[in-house]
């Protein structure tokens, strides 16, 4: 379904190019589940945006479908971004003016139409389905951490994606909140969503399916 192909990508420091990615392939099937580990500085971040296209590589292919988004166009990634791929990071980013039931809506909230009921109905679905549906007209800052997050997990639901990309979801959590997401998440997978999670917990990596270990920008044999 998505395959990185000899990706590389580098970052200026103090005027020189510093190598993160160098040379990584990675092929993600229908439904996987798969978890990206590394220590500090060994590019999975990195990769996780590349492969959602948040970030552009310096070389190399990724191909979606038959598609190589290296070199779409912006508008037909932005059609990707909105219809097939999610993100959630270890922040949950939400807007603390809106609602829950507002933020869960923003991917749709781009343009001056209003939010048909139909997608209210939806938003309040994703918000049932990670046990926040009572607190939808609630600002975030009256939720916890944990509820927060999980308002991002369903900011990503509600748009029906192939692919969850999930950077360190768990990482601002405790780990009772943490378990609890990644229970979530397993369910999600159960229901034919694919993951790519990047993780520094060793026992949150063996839930997914496979794992791939970075080590100074490359994959570790």
């Amino acid at each position: 379904m998505l395959e990185a192909v000899n990706i590389q990508k580098s970052f200026s420091s103090e005027g020189a190019d510093v190598p993160v990615l160098k040379g990584v392939s990675i092929r993600l099937e229908e439904a996987d589940y798969v978890a990206i580990v590394g220590r500090s500085g060994s590019g999975k971040t990195t990769l996780l945006n590349v492969l959602s296209t948040l970030v552009k590589p310096d070389s190399g292919a990724l191909n979606y479908r038959g598609s190589d988004l290296t070199s779409a166009a912006e508008k037909q990634l932005n059609t990707i971004r909105k219809s097939d791929f999610s993100v959630i990071f270890q922040f949950h980013h939400l807007l603390p003016y809106l609602s829950v039931l507002e933020n869960t809506l923003l991917p749709f909230m781009g343009s001056l139409a209003p939010v048909s009921r139909q997608l209210e109905q939806r938003a309040l679905k994703c918000l049932d389905r990670v046990g926040l549906a009572d607190k939808a007209r609630r600002l975030p800052g009256n939720l916890s951490g944990g509820e927060q997050q999980r308002v991002a997990i369903a900011r990503a639901l509600v748009k029906s994606s192939k692919i969850l990309f999930a950077d360190e979801p768990t990482g601002s959590l405790d780990k009772k909140t943490g378990e609890q997401i990644m229970q979530l998440l397993a369910e999600l997978h159960g229901d034919g969503l694919a993951i790519v999670m990047v993780t520094h917990e060793p026992a949150y990596a063996d839930l997914a399916q496979r794992t791939i270990e970075l080590e100074d920008g490359v994959i570790a044999h």
